[in-house]
C-alpha cells in the first residue's frame, strides 16, 4: 500500500478501540506495517480479551495492508521489551511509537484509593516511559551503526493533563507527566534521528462517554465533531518523515481543529536585590499575578 507513511513499521498501543483503533487504520491506510497493541481491557482497566486487538488486525488485512497484533502489558518492563520486539521480529525495525494505551478510575481526591492511583499512573506515565525506553534502545543500537534514522514518537495526554479536571486527579497528573517526558524524550532522543511530541484529544471514546455524556453522543446528521477518526490524520502525519523537523510539541485536536498548545514559560519577575523579608513577599506576589495572563480554568470546575 502507498501513502505517506509507505513501509513504515508502527507500534499503536491501546489500538483495539476508540483512538487507538482508529490511528491504526489510519496507519494502515497511509502504507505502515502496524503492530496492533491491546489487552483488550474493560474501561476501569479489568480483564483481557485478545480478539480485541486481532479485530482490528483483521480488518487491516481487509484493506490490504500489513498488520500483528500483541497482547502484552505496556506498563510492564519486559511486556514493553516483546511489544518492539514483536515490530522487530515481525517486520525488521521500528519505525513510529504510538503511545495510546490506558484507562480511567474518576474520583475526587478526598476517594480516590491509594490502589485506584497507582493504577492509573502505573498505565499511563509508566506505560509511556517503559515502551519509549525499549524503542529508543532499539534506535540508539541503529544510529551507532550508521544508520540516519526518522523515527518518531507520538504520546497522548489530555486536556486534563493540561488544565487539570475535577474528579480526575490520578489522570490529570500522569497525563501532565507525560507532557513533561515528552520534552525531556525529544530533547534527549533528537540525537538518534528521533521525534517525540504529543497530542491532547477530544474524542467520543469509552472514557469520554461517561464522563461527558450527551456532550459526546453521535449527531444526527453532518459532521460528528467527536469522531475518534478525526484524531488520526494528525497522529499519521506525525509518524511520517514529511515531520521529522517537528518535535517537543503539544497538539490539541478535536474535530477538524488542530491547535498547538503553549505550556508553562517563564513569566514575570521581580528582584529584590537581597533576601526577601516575608512582610514584603505578599505585594510582590500580587504584583507578579497582575501582570500574569489569567490561568485557564481546571476542567469542571466553571460555575
Amino acid at each position: 500500500m502507498s501513502g505517506l507513511c509507505a513501509d513504515r513499521v508502527v507500534v499503536v498501543t491501546g489500538a483495539g478501540r476508540g483512538i487507538g483503533r482508529e490511528h491504526a487504520l489510519e496507519f494502515a491506510r497511509q502504507g505502515a506495517k502496524v503492530v496492533v497493541n491491546d489487552l483488550g481491557t474493560e474501561r476501569e482497566g479489568t480483564g483481557r480479551s485478545a480478539e480485541v486487538a486481532q479485530s482490528v488486525v483483521d480488518e487491516i488485512l481487509g484493506l490490504g495492508g500489513e498488520a500483528v497484533a500483541n497482547g502484552d502489558d505496556i506498563a510492564d518492563w519486559e511486556g514493553a521489551a516483546r511489544l518492539v520486539a514483536t515490530a522487530v521480529d515481525g517486520f525488521g525495525r521500528l519505525d513510529v511509537l504510538v503511545n495510546n494505551a490506558g484507562f480511567v478510575r474518576d474520583r475526587m481526591l478526598v476517594s480516590t484509593s491509594e490502589e485506584e492511583w497507582d493504577a492509573v499512573v502505573r498505565v499511563h506515565m509508566k506505560g509511556h516511559f517503559c515502551t519509549m525506553r525499549h524503542a529508543g534502545e532499539h534506535w540508539r543500537a541503529r544510529s551507532k551503526e550508521g544508520e540516519q534514522l526518522h523515527a518518531a514518537v507520538v504520546n497522548t495526554s489530555s486536556g486534563a493533563g493540561l488544565m487539570g479536571s475535577v474528579g480526575q486527579g490520578a489522570y490529570s497528573a500522569a497525563k501532565a507527566g507525560i507532557t513533561a517526558l515528552t520534552l525531556v524524550g525529544a530533547a534527549e532522543m533528537g540525537r538518534y534521528g528521533v521525534t517525540v511530541n504529543a497530542i491532547a484529544p477530544a474524542a467520543r471514546t469509552r472514557m469520554t462517554e461517561a464522563v461527558f455524556g450527551e456532550r459526546m453522543a453521535r449527531p444526527e446528521s453532518g459532521f460528528d465533531h467527536n469522531d475518534p477518526a478525526n484524531i488520526a490524520p494528525l497522529v499519521a502525519w506525525l509518524g511520517s518523515t514529511e515531520a521529522r523537523d517537528v518535535t517537543g510539541r503539544m497538539f490539541e485536536v478535536e474535530g477538524g481543529v488542530i491547535s498547538l498548545a503553549t505550556g508553562w514559560q517563564h513569566g514575570p519577575s521581580v528582584d529584590r536585590g537581597s533576601r526577601w523579608d516575608p512582610s514584603d513577599v505578599g505585594p510582590a506576589v500580587r504584583d507578579l499575578i497582575a501582570r500574569a495572563p489569567e490561568p485557564a480554568p481546571v476542567y469542571g470546575s466553571e460555575g
